[in-house]
C-alpha cells in the first residue's frame, strides 16, 4: 500500500469520526495525519521497517498504530470496526479510481478573495501536480467578509491571470466564479457577467436551515440556471459542527442530470460534500461530478488524493467525473 492509499484510510477514519462530536479532535488528528501522506508521499514500507513512521508530521504512536496495521495486512481493522459502528460498510460495487489519470482541479481560491495565495501560487502548485488546468473560482459579493469579485474585479483578475498564464506552460488556466446561491435560489452576479466566465460555481453558503419545500425551490432554481456548471458543496454542511441543509435531494439531482449541471464532492476534510452516500444517491440518478480540494492554498490541492475514496465508495465511474476529462472536453460540458 502507498501514501495515497494510506492517506485514504485515515482519511475515512476521519470522516466517520467526525460524525460522533465527541470525537472531533480526533478525527481532525487522522485528518491531518492524512494530509501529511497525500502531501510528502514517503515511502512507507521502508519507515515502517526502521521503526520511524512517528517521523511523519501529524502521526503520533496511535495513528502509527493504525499505519503499521494498514501496511502490514493491506486493510484497517480500525477502519473496518468504524464502518461496522457507524452502519457504513464497504460494498461489493466499489468503482476503480486513479488519481494519476486526475487531470485538474475547477474549484480553487486566491487572495482576490478568501485565499491564502496568490494566482501564481496556485497555479504552480497545481502545475506542479501535472494538472492539465486549474479553475480560479473566487467567491462572489455576496458574502462580504471574503471580499468577493464584482464585475469590476473580475475583468481585473482576468488582466492578472492572462500575466500568469504566460508563466505557467502546459496548462490551462479557467476563470470562474463561486457564486451564491441567494435565498430566493437567484444567483449573485448578473447573467452578463456568468456567461463570460470559464466555470461558474453555484453554492449554498447562508440561510441553510431554510424550510425543507423553500429550501427545494432554491436549488431547482439554481440547477436551472442556464449558465451554472457546478453545484459547490451542494448541502453545505461540517460534519461534527454543522448540518447541512435539507431538501428534496431526489428532484433537484434529477434536475441537475437532465441539465447537464455537475455536483461537487469538495473534498476540503472540514466538508466532504456529497458524502459518499448522497454521491451515490446522485449518481444512481445520472449526476456527472466535479472532485474538488476548494484549496485556498497550494498545499490544500492535497485533498483530493487524500479524499478520491468517497467518490470510489459512492461507485462513481470514471466518465462522469469531470476532473478526468481533457480542458476541452470541460468546455463542452455546458
Amino acid at each position: 500500500m502507498d501514501a495515497i492509499e494510506a492517506a485514504q484510510v485515515l482519511s475515512e477514519i476521519g470522516y466517520l469520526l467526525r460524525q460522533d462530536p465527541k470525537e472531533r479532535f480526533r478525527a481532525k488528528a487522522f485528518s491531518a495525519a492524512a494530509w501529511s501522506l497525500a502531501l510528502q508521499r514517503p515511502d512507507l514500507a521502508d519507515l515502517h521497517r526502521a521503526e520511524k513512521l512517528t517521523s511523519i508530521e501529524g502521526v503520533g504512536e496511535g495513528i502509527a498504530r493504525v499505519l503499521s496495521d494498514v501496511i502490514q495486512t493491506g486493510a484497517s481493522r480500525y477502519l473496518n470496526r468504524l464502518r461496522e459502528l457507524s452502519k457504513q460498510p464497504e460494498r461489493g460495487d466499489e468503482s476503480d479510481l486513479d488519481f494519476d489519470d486526475y487531470r485538474g482541479d475547477i474549484h480553487s481560491h486566491t487572495n482576490w478573495s478568501d485565499g491564502r495565495a496568490t494566482m501564481l501560487e496556485m497555479a504552480r502548485g497545481a502545475q506542479a501536480l501535472g494538472y492539465s488546468y486549474l479553475g480560479i473560482t473566487d467567491h462572489s459579493p455576496r458574502i462580504t467578509v471574503v471580499h468577493g469579485l464584482n464585475a469590476e474585479r473580475l475583468v481585473a483578475q482576468s488582466r492578472e491571470m492572462a500575466d500568469v498564464q504566460s508563466q505557467v506552460d502546459g496548462m490551462t488556466l479557467l476563470q470562474g466564479i463561486e457564486v451564491d446561491i441567494l435565498e430566493d435560489g437567484s444567483l449573485d452576479l448578473p447573467d452578463a457577467v456568468l456567461e463570460i466566465l470559464d466555470v461558474v460555481i453555484a453554492s449554498p453558503h447562508v440561510k441553510l436551515r431554510q424550510e425543507p419545500a423553500a429550501m427545494t425551490e432554491r436549488m431547482m432554481r439554481a440547477v436551472s440556471h442556464p449558465h451554472v456548471d457546478v453545484i459547490g458543496h451542494p448541502t453545505g454542511r461540517r460534519p461534527g459542527s454543522r448540518e447541512g441543509a435539507s431538501y428534496d435531494f431526489e428532484l433537484v439531482f434529477r434536475e441537475a442530470a437532465k441539465r447537464g449541471v455537475a455536483l461537487e464532492i469538495d473534498c476540503d476534510p472540514a466538508r466532504m460534500d456529497l458524502s459518499p452516500e448522497m454521491a451515490r444517491l446522485a449518481y444512481e440518478y445520472g449526476c456527472n461530478f466535479a472532485i474538488d480540494a476548494d484549496a485556498h492554498a497550494p498545499a490544500e490541492f492535497a485533498y483530493v488524493p487524500m479524499a478520491l475514496w468517497m467518490a470510489r465508495r459512492a461507485g462513481i465511474a470514471r466518465e462522469r467525473i469531470l476532473n478526468f476529462r481533457s480542458p476541452d472536453e470541460l468546455t463542452m460540458t455546458r
